[in-house]
């Protein structure tokens, strides 16, 4: 124990207690020591070597570091621990942060992909196996969730979100919240602190350029894109993270509005809020001045933890000499750092997050690996199956062909830095093993993941990979390809995104496949075969061509460790897909931004596509989606009746139910997510022609139906107004039921004054 005032239990005991031992720390510690609290360093090199002889140690025994991100390893993270609570003036112990986005060792399909399952309890577990796994080896902070909402997949980042629904992405985030953290005690073992990010808006840049500009309506804000920031807030979320971007004409790193006005006094956040890397310098180049201008900005906004910038350490000192900021601002940063290295239990156990024993047990484990398969396979998403070539039989010849096969990397998607590729077992490898000898396995790369590098940014963004190695597309690679084809039954092309086109930094302007994976496409369906597209992808991407020739398409993300048998599982039948879409898919990019939920206009475009003249369509490409929010197919089929109300007028206290019977009428058992969807016919503002407001996935065997009922309320008709006032108003409501945002069936009911 470092100090007398609690042990066990009760060092995350009552909120008294925390704040009477927090006040007893603060009197013991200088001004600079409260501005090192706020100062959160990157490992640099932290990997080897003794830490007595890095640049890192003088500083801890001058109390100037509060947080080091990015030491894995529960050895190297207690050894750092150790040396900074005995160096340290005031033995304050270390807050250690990680990006664990979508696992730690056993790696999960990407963000995108997880919440294609729809299944809340699936992913709030997928949180929980990252937690124990990262908690054991050291982490005890994680950014995450990202739940920025997005709706332009040129932003490389719809990777990392849960896509372009408010309310889909509400519901995900106080899943991944829970995950993390339990019951917010962080009592039991193997929870560690979540972090939400990016506060606020920065799904939504000019252009789909990551660091971009945002700029919207505080209408569009509230109603849109600030709800699951919230979401995570009412769960609890221990920290947040500021974005890049600017709101309302000021970056998010220095804007009091969005860090103290909104976050805290609105919605009652009561954790500490941590720039994104470097963002506080970055504030200079969006013209609001010198490095400490900023560091006074940020510091004055709210925001408490600097990470990577150093402008705290460099500035806060002068600054307060100057006047410009008080020891108090100071003080109320410090402090929140020091709650939260308090809640979890740092000060009783400052190696708590250490356990070496635990960490080799849990890590990738059978159990976890299993269930990453299992999330994997549920993350598919079936867009196409004419003719019904899925499932595959499970005997013949099969051709595989693609990049990805052979690779151990390229499966796992962004932000996957921490697992061990080595362990992962490559697609092609597990589909021989599960084939055996009841069938033949062909395989061919045929094209690559890019069609050259180009320029210095390709250079730069698969340079790092060293797993990554360019083959110019060439006539013996498409040839080869092909002759595997010609001897197959049947043709699984896996092409698509590699992991880096996707993720942080990694905007595009086009989002069709390469020009070499479409002419391999297009040879092989020459041969005549059947063949089956496995799409990989860490957004949603432009496959027209593809879905008007290619008989068979499965969006399958970046899936993560468990790729290959998931793959198999579905591909061959022994998993049903029942992935659905929660990004629309657009025909081609000059669609985007796109999003189902849209607002209504006065000279509508046709209901049914159509170009049309003085309509807010275009004049050469329709304005549907080419696979629309929600959507997904199964082996099975599916049968909805038409929306049943309970009544026709609900009153401003009441409810109604809306109940659908769904029938399988296929062949197999599979999963449905039965959703709902809500339309205010007249508002004081324009308000969307639907909104997602519940969903259910239930299982049916063949032949089976059942009632699925969701309860609607005046809660669920609230929105912001003009006076940002959240309102239910009264008048008409359109109920809507179906399979996706687009086969729907409806019915009406009115809300009483």
């Amino acid at each position: 124990m470092l100090f007398g005032a609690c042990t066990g239990a009760d060092a995350r005991g009552t909120d008294a207690e925390m704040h009477s031992f927090v006040d007893s720390l603060m009197q013991k510690m200088t001004l600079q020591q409260k501005i090192g609290q706020l100062n959160l360093c990157g490992a640099n090199g932290l990997g080897t070597g003794p830490i007595a002889t890095t640049d890192i140690a003088p500083r801890l025994s001058k109390g100037e570091v509060g947080g080091v991100l990015n030491l894995m390893g529960a050895e190297r993270v207690a050894e750092l621990q150790k040396y900074a609570v005995e160096n340290d003036p005031n033995h304050i112990p270390l807050i250690f942060g990680l990006d664990v986005i979508h696992g730690y060792r056993t790696i999960f399909p990407i963000p995108l992909g997880l919440s294609a399952t729809w299944n809340m309890p699936l992913i709030e577990e997928s949180a929980r196996v990252a937690a124990v796994e990262s908690g054991s080896d050291g982490i005890n902070w994680t950014y995450s969730p990202m739940v920025d909402i997005c709706r332009d997949p040129r932003w490389g980042r719809q990777s990392e979100g849960s896509g372009e629904d408010v309310y889909l992405g509400s519901e995900i985030a106080k899943a991944m919240v829970k995950g993390y953290q339990g019951d917010n005690t962080f009592s039991e073992p193997g929870r560690i602190m979540a972090c939400v990010k990016h506060v606020a808006l920065y799904g939504a840049p000019d252009g789909g350029r990551d660091y971009n500009t945002v700029d919207m309506s505080r209408q569009r804000m509230y109603n849109e894109y600030l709800p699951p920031y919230q979401a995570a807030v009412d769960a609890g979320v221990g920290s947040a993270m500021s974005s890049f971007n600017t709101v309302d004409g000021i970056p998010a790193s220095g804007n009091r509005w969005v860090l103290t006005d909104l976050l805290r006094n609105q919605w009652g956040f009561d954790g500490f809020v941590v720039s994104d890397a470097g963002s506080i310098q970055e504030m200079r180049f969006h013209g609001m001045g010198d490095m400490r201008d900023v560091a006074v900005l940020a510091l004055k906004a709210g925001l408490d933890m600097d990470l990577g910038a150093e402008a705290y350490t460099r500035e806060l000192e002068g600054a307060l000499q100057q006047g410009r900021i008080t020891e108090a601002d100071i003080d109320l940063a410090c402090r929140r750092i020091l709650e939260a290295k308090y809640k979890l239990g740092l000060f009783d156990d400052p190696y708590r997050f250490c356990d070496v024993k635990k960490a080799k047990k849990v890590m990738y484990s059978k159990e976890h690996r299993d269930f990453a398969r299992k999330a994997a396979a549920e993350s598919f998403v079936l867009l196409k199956n004419e003719g019904n070539i899925l499932p595959l039989k499970k005997q013949g010849k099969i051709a595989l062909i693609g990049p990805i096969l052979d690779t151990r990397d390229d499966i796992l998607g962004t932000w996957a830095w921490c697992a061990d590729s080595t362990l992962c077992t490559p697609i092609l490898d597990a589909f021989k093993k599960r084939l055996g000898k009841k069938g033949e396995i062909l395989y061919a790369r045929g094209a690559e993941f890019i069609d050259s590098v180009p320029s210095d940014i390709y250079n730069y963004t698969f340079g790092r990979d060293a797993s990554f190695k360019y083959h110019p597309a060439n006539e013996a690679a498409y040839q080869q390809a092909v002759d595997a084809a010609e001897k197959a039954d049947v043709v699984v092309a896996f092409l698509g995104e590699h992991k880096l086109s996707s993720g942080e930094s990694s905007s595009r302007t086009n989002l069709e496949l390469p020009k070499c994976q479409k002419e391999l496409l297009r040879r092989l369906m020459a041969t005549g075969k059947p063949v089956v597209l496995v799409n990989f992808s860490g957004r949603a991407v432009v496959l027209t061509d593809e879905a008007a020739t290619v008989p068979a398409i499965l969006q399958v993300w970046s899936p993560g460790s468990e790729a290959g048998d998931a793959l198999f599982d579905v591909l061959f039948g022994d998993v049903n897909p029942s992935g659905k879409l929660t990004v629309s898919f657009p025909r081609n990019v000059g669609q985007l931004p796109m999003h189902y939920d849209e607002l209504p206009t006065g000279r509508p475009a046709p209901a049914d596509g159509r170009t049309q003249k003085f309509t807010t369509g275009y004049i050469d490409s329709t304005t549907k989606a080419l696979y629309p929010f929600g959507y997904g197919l199964s082996y099975t089929t599916f049968d909805y009746s038409p929306v049943h109300l309970s009544a026709d007028k609900m009153a401003k206290d009441g409810a109604i139910d809306a109940t659908v019977t769904v029938t399988n009428t296929g062949s197999r058992e599979g999963d449905e997510t039965v959703q709902l969807y809500l339309r205010d016919v007249v508002g004081s503002i324009s308000r969307p022609i639907k909104q997602l407001k519940g969903f259910e996935k239930i299982h049916l065997k063949p032949g089976e139906s059942r009632d699925v009922t969701f309860r609607i309320t005046p809660e669920m008709l609230k929105f912001y107004n003009y006076n940002l006032d959240f309102v239910a108003e009264p008048g008409e409501f359109i109920v809507m039921t179906g399979p996706d945002s687009e086969r729907l069936t409806a019915a009406s009911f009115t809300l009483l004054p």
